[in-house]
């Protein structure tokens, strides 16, 4: 039969008779059952949903009342059926299809009230195998969501409980569902449905071990909107779940630059273990110091010192719980946000002092889950997993005639930690557990590591034995011999250069420890 569409969608309130529920999610299911029956709509139910009704006294019809046939195969075969879809997809606008559901026996359900097994969750857990997980995938469900959508200028679809107590309150003072209101549900619904369907196919691309996976497929829910984007020109949102990995408690909502830069602080401090006094000072998503120390106060001073211009404005982020000591030395500039995984109670009270002053308290790690990283290009998208793993030593290679000594290598392992989260061409000179000059993002490694050089100068920073940390190979051995005449005595370095013999030899001339760690760290 050949699709005959209506000349236009009808844009008449819609009257609610018949309502079809089958819910897994049974938040607030009775309230609404009890307003619907009060507003004289009859109700047809499934199984575990239509006992939910039963027990609270309101009148409900079982499904298989309407079908005639039993539902089958342990539930797996409900409501697939014509009386049922040919209920929710009659257009009761066009004569014809109303005369030939009247022939057929079939009324018409003004109202779908369904949520989906809750599949995400299931596959969250990791000994879910996939005979369990395949059982979660709701067929029935998403089938009468969609028809709903389709047809939604003849019927509401209610796709989750959050969307209860707005339509109830709709159908009571009017009698009747708006169009308007039907069609922000249909949408609703097909996100929700597309939602389901991109987390069952990346399931079976993960169990199928695809790679890549043939089909990108992402469903994020909206944040929030924001104010603007980089700038005030550019509209932005963030979508995703944020808030399962930070907790923004005091202050102005987060901005676009903002979120970049708490992403870049989230990822840097992950580096530094909980049984390390760890700090962090992020400006325009580029560390502009960091340091660890036997305290937080020391640690934070270590950071503040390579730069005293730059963290004006900037971000503060520890590894361990915020006191009151550190907070009096940030407390001396203008700190526009402060990250930490909690803070002492006269800490806070200092802090909150700042109405418009962010606090932000880290609630899970980036490195717990985030397994990948995404960049929007033209045409589409990069994706490519993150690089957050953590440096092993045992995989490092001493190239050198000297070794390093045990606090050159602490040294070498702190500006490693920090220097792949530089941007590229990316050079750190380190010593004592403190950032002593860093070059970051420009087109020539020399230039990075001039910079660097120029930094710890005008900061009065002593460079002479310190260590010195790039992200990319030295392609030269011009860029060792400037940083030992600057003081480096021990470099640390992906290695893999064509001139790797002339660097290392360069090196031993100026008696350098070098490691060669086999692993680049660009960022672009």
């Amino acid at each position: 039969m050949a699709l005959k569409p209506l000349a236009s969608l009808p844009k008449t309130p819609l009257k609610i008779k018949r309502a079809l529920l089958s819910v897994s999610d049974k938040t607030g299911l009775p309230e609404l059952a009890k307003a619907l029956h009060a507003s004289g709509v009859e109700l047809i139910s499934t199984g575990g949903t239509a006992k939910a009704i039963k027990a609270e006294g309101i009148p409900v019809k079982d499904v298989s009342e309407i079908t005639g046939f039993q539902e089958c195969l342990d539930g797996r075969v409900k409501t697939l059926h014509p009386m049922v879809h040919g209920g929710i997809l009659a257009r009761t606008s066009h004569q014809d299809d109303v005369n030939e559901i009247e022939e057929l026996g079939i009324q018409p359900i003004e109202l779908v009230v369904v949520n989906l097994y809750p599949f995400k969750n299931k596959v969250a857990d990791s000994n879910v195998s996939p005979a369990e997980a395949t059982e979660f995938i709701d067929i029935g469900g998403p089938t009468m969501i969609r028809a709903a959508a389709k047809n939604f200028a003849h019927v509401s679809i209610l796709s989750s409980p959050d969307q209860y107590e707005n339509f109830v309150e709709e159908l009571e003072e009017q009698m009747a569902v708006s169009f308007e209101t039907r069609q922000k549900l249909a949408k609703a619904a097909f996100a929700h449905t597309a939602d389901y369907d991109s987390a069952i196919a990346n399931y079976f691309t993960g169990l199928i071990e695809e790679e890549p996976a043939k089909q990108f497929n992402a469903s994020l829910p909206l944040s929030q909107g924001l104010r603007y984007g980089e700038n005030p020109h550019q509209k932005a949102a963030v979508y995703g779940n944020q808030n399962d990995f930070i907790d923004c408690f005091h202050g102005k909502q987060l901005s676009y630059n903002n979120y970049l830069d708490v992403d870049a602080a989230l990822n840097i401090i992950s580096d530094f273990n909980s049984d390390e006094q760890a700090c962090a000072i992020i400006k325009h998503t580029i560390p502009s110091g960091v340091g660890v120390g036997e305290n937080l106060t020391e640690a934070y001073k270590k950071a503040f010192s390579t730069d005293r211009v730059s963290p004006f404005g900037g971000i503060v982020v520890v590894n361990q719980e915020m006191d009151i000591e550190t907070v009096k030395a940030i407390d001396e500039i203008f700190t526009e946000i402060i990250i930490a995984p909690s803070y002492s109670d006269d800490a806070l009270a200092l802090l909150k002092q700042k109405k418009n002053r962010r606090l932000i308290r880290i609630k899970k790690s980036v490195r717990e889950v985030q397994a990948s990283s995404y960049r929007s290009i033209f045409g589409g998208l990069l994706n490519q997993d993150s690089d957050l793993t953590p440096a092993n030593p045992d995989d490092f290679q001493i190239v050198s005639k000297r070794k390093p000594t045990e606090q050159e290598m602490k040294d070498l392992l702190f500006s490693w930690k920090v220097v792949r989260h530089i941007k590229s061409n990316a050079i750190v000179y380190a010593k004592d557990g403190r950032t002593l000059g860093i070059g970051s993002g420009q087109t020539s490694r020399v230039d990075s590591s001039e910079i660097a050089v120029i930094k710890a100068e005008k900061e009065g920073l002593d460079l002479n034995g310190s260590a010195i940390a790039s992200d990319a190979f030295f392609p030269f051995a011009d860029g060792v011999e400037a940083a030992a005449k600057a003081g480096a005595k021990s470099v640390i370095q992906p290695g893999g250069s064509i001139r790797d013999e002339e660097v290392i030899a360069k090196a031993d001339e100026f008696d350098m420890a070098m490691i060669f760690t086999g692993k680049r760290h660009f960022k672009h």
